[in-house]
Parts: structure tokens; C-alpha cells; sequence
């Protein structure tokens, strides 16, 4: 299933996608994409409808980040082998584990928005895992049953919030819209190997990555255990997971992001963002 929320910022309401590429409306069925919904029974719950017999939702609607109620917006660091390259940092001996703040959270298709004093705000394309049940110490063999599924993510980042003003990652990584996941949450059932999913990322049109899961450094299992000893990970959690190569920091010279460009990014299987970068007005 490719499960989703629609609507206004604030005011989502719970959706799937069917067949022929129709929202669907979930409301009248569930609350949200939250909770118990995303558990196994939850949304063994959910693959037993017939979407047919749910409402049509207009075209061109809003599509919000796929669920709520999270508790922690958790990212891996340098986690492709050819990304930590091209930064020049050595391969991580264990996962870099650092927060967005839950406010860098925004929908897929939603503006950026280049914070003010920026110079180099920059962008990830990522996959990203969505816990489905609480995790906390769980072991690799059992990191799975706990993932409802996955979504494109872009880990946008102010380098130089994040590199050279203290060291700190989490001042460059947990601006407002600094987080866009979606347009959907697909099932895992829906992918079989989530370590063999081609990705890209272009901005204005010009590919900057072309990437794959097949370099992570640390697979889904292991992320999802590692964090689960030091976070205790709940329903509707995301976990960003790392970026391939190609991203602005790493060209020569580098290349940051300006009011008026626009992104667009997707993951195999997972769908599409397109975010257009708007300056801070305020």
C-alpha cells in the first residue's frame, strides 16, 4: 500500500493511493496515519479495503508528510561509502546518529525555505524508514518487524551551520522545512530489498545525484536496532538514512542552493518530491 495525508499544513487528513493513482480518502475509516494504524494489524487493517469504495480526493490536493504523531525525527550520517569520499571523511566505524527537530518536518511537495544569513544551504536525497511499533533494544533480527515501511526523504542542510559553527550538526539539519518526507508511506511488503533502490536528485533540472541504497554503509536493520539502544523509537518515527554522493558540498568548487531554484528528487518504488527554495521573509 502507498499510504498518505492530504490537506492543508495542520490539518492532514489520513489517505492511500490506489492503482490508478487516485487519493483515496482514509478518514472515515482511520484518524490519522498514526499510532496503532501503522502497526501490522493496523494496516493489515487498511490492505483489507476495497479503495474503490472509498471517496476520490480532488487532483492537485496538497499531499502532507505521510504520518503523525511522531516522536523523533532521527538522521545517519556519512552512511554511503562514495558520499563520506567526495566530503573526504573517513568511513564511520559506527552509525552518526543526530536530530532533526520535528518543526524541519514539511510535505513533499511544500517550499523550502533558505533560512536567513544562509550561504550554503544544501541538499540529500535519502530513503527513509518509518517505525510501524515501538522499538527500544531490539535486535537486528527483529528490526524489521518494526518498520511499517518507507518514503523519499531530502535531508536539506546549512553547511555552514553544521560544519563551522561549532560542530553541532543538529543547528544545520533542524530548520523549518529543512525535512520534506513522502509524497507516500509505502508498506514494506511493497519493498522487498530496501538495500536495492536507485535514487537521484536535480536542481533546476540538472542531475546532481544518481545514487543507490546498495552503498549504505549501515543497512536498515542495523540502523533501526542501533538507534533503538539509545532512542526508544515509536509508531510514525522516521529515520533519515544518508545521502549518496553528489551533493553541493562535495562538488569543486561547492555549490549551494538560492532563492528561486528547484529540487527534484525520488527513490525507486517510493515516489517523487519537488520542493522550489523560497528566501526567509520575516
Amino acid at each position: 500500500m502507498k499510504l498518505l495525508r492530504y490537506g492543508p499544513p495542520g490539518q492532514e487528513k489520513p489517505g492511500l493511493l490506489d492503482a490508478q493513482g487516485t487519493i483515496r480518502d482514509l478518514s472515515g475509516v482511520v484518524p490519522d496515519i498514526a499510532g496503532d494504524v501503522l502497526s501490522p494489524a493496523g494496516l493489515q487493517k487498511l490492505a483489507a479495503l476495497d479503495p474503490g469504495s472509498l471517496p476520490a480526493v480532488p487532483a492537485g490536493t496538497r499531499i502532507g508528510p505521510p504520518t503523525s504523531g511522531m516522536k523523533n525525527l532521527v538522521c545517519i550520517g556519512l552512511n554511503y561509502a562514495d558520499h563520506a569520499a567526495e566530503t573526504g571523511a573517513p568511513v564511520p566505524k559506527e552509525p552518526i546518529v543526530f536530530l532533526k527537530s520535528l518543526g524541519a518536518l514539511c510535505g513533499p511537495d511544500d517550499d523550502v525555505i533558505i533560512p536567513k544569513n544562509s550561504v550554503k544551504t544544501d541538499w540529500e536525497v535519502e530513503l527513509c524508514i518509518v517505525i510501524g511499533m515501538r522499538a527500544k533494544c531490539v535486535s537486528e533480527d527483529q528490526a524489521l518487524d518494526h518498520v511499517a515501511g518507507y518514503a523519499t526523504g531530502n535531508d536539506v542542510s546549512e553547511r555552514e551551520w553544521q560544519i563551522e559553527r561549532g560542530g553541532s550538526w543538529d543547528k544545520g539539519k533542524g530548520c523549518d522545512t529543512f525535512g520534506p518526507v513522502g509524497p507516500w508511506l509505502v508498506t514494506k511488503d511493497e519493498v522487498p530489498d530496501p538495500q536495492n533502490l536507485s535514487m537521484f536528485l536535480e536542481v533546476d533540472g540538472k542531475r546532481m545525484q544518481n545514487g543507490s541504497t546498495r552503498t549504505m554503509i549501515f543497512g536498515v536493520k542495523t540502523i533501526v536496532s542501533y538507534v533503538s539502544h539509545m532512542i526508544t523509537l515509536h509508531p510514525g518515527d522516521v529515520i533519515f538514512t544518508g545521502t549518496p554522493p553528489g551533493v553541493g558540498l562535495g562538488m569543486k568548487p561547492p555549490v549551494f542552493l538560492k532563492a528561486g531554484q528547484t529540487m527534484r528528487l525520488g527513490i525507486e518504488g517510493l515516489g517523487e518530491q519537488t520542493q522550489r527554495l523560497v528566501a526567509y521573509e520575516g
